[in-house]
């Protein structure tokens, strides 16, 4: 059997993950604070028939070797951590990070995600959370009595009583990791630590390496339609023309298997 048989099919698998990665991302296309994904290849191992440098006759040595490919595969996928358009709702709770870093959130088991989806609301404890009913991470309540609500650049959040009293009733904190691609996608918005992410380093918005808080404004997807369709244009041309290479060797096939006839 020819190997065009077993390396194209690799070419078409690896080309069918990089759709449906591709699909993902245009479905989170208006998904706050969503990171497009980028899928990455490598070739496969090689079938060495001859190597580079062989003598082939008396003191000529061949210049290069004699290679055949196996294929390729699919390596990895990762976060493009570029930033989003930011939409101005006007709403309060509505946040945005200008820069590094994520929101923590405390899962109920206790586990701490992190996420860029700064829909925030208010749970019937009073208590700042997610649109999915996630506790930011450290908690903050709103008092009852509360009338209005701002949060600032540093993430601080002020509230106004019905008197007119301003006051602070807790800082939002930001996450940032050594190598943010390498979170986990749990869903949610979310994401999760990893050896691969290293360790989280929080601290307050604006101080050094972290961003700023954007009250007003959600962060929309990075995701770009117009990048997409083109990679998935040429998804899609890839496909086809290793499908070609499996029909082109099927040819070669039978017509070494007339030759008999």
């Amino acid at each position: 059997m020819l190997r065009a048989f077993s390396t194209a099919a690799t070419g078409m698998s690896a080309q069918q993950m990089m759709v449906d990665v591709i699909a993902n991302n245009l479905a989170n296309i208006n998904t706050t604070g969503f990171k497009r994904s980028q899928i990455n290849f490598q070739d496969l191992l090689y079938i060495t028939l001859q190597e580079p440098g062989t003598e082939i006759s008396s003191g000529i040595n061949s210049p290069g070797g004699l290679e055949i490919g196996s294929g390729v595969r699919a390596a990895s996928t990762i976060k493009v951590y570029t930033p989003g358009e930011l939409l101005n709702t006007g709403r309060d709770l509505d946040i945005a990070i200008s820069g590094e870093g994520f929101f923590q959130v405390t899962l109920p088991n206790g586990d701490i995600q992190y996420t860029r989806d700064g829909a925030l609301q208010i749970n019937a404890n009073g208590e700042l959370v997610t649109t999915t009913g996630y506790i930011l991470e450290p908690a903050i309540t709103v008092p009852v009595d509360a009338v209005a609500i701002s949060i600032g650049k540093d993430g601080s959040v002020n509230v106004m009583d019905s008197s007119g009293s301003q006051s602070v009733v807790g800082n939002l904190q930001l996450a940032r990791f050594p190598n943010p691609s390498g979170l986990a996608s749990e869903g949610d918005n979310l994401l999760a630590e990893t050896p691969a992410s290293g360790t989280p380093t929080t601290g307050t918005a604006g101080d050094a390496g972290f961003g700023t808080i954007q009250s007003g404004f959600l962060e929309k997807s990075n995701v770009q339609m117009v990048t997409e369709l083109v990679n998935l244009i040429t998804a899609q041309r890839a496909y086809e023309i290793n499908s070609r290479a499996i029909r082109a060797g099927d040819d070669m096939l039978r017509t070494a298997n007339e030759i008999v006839r």
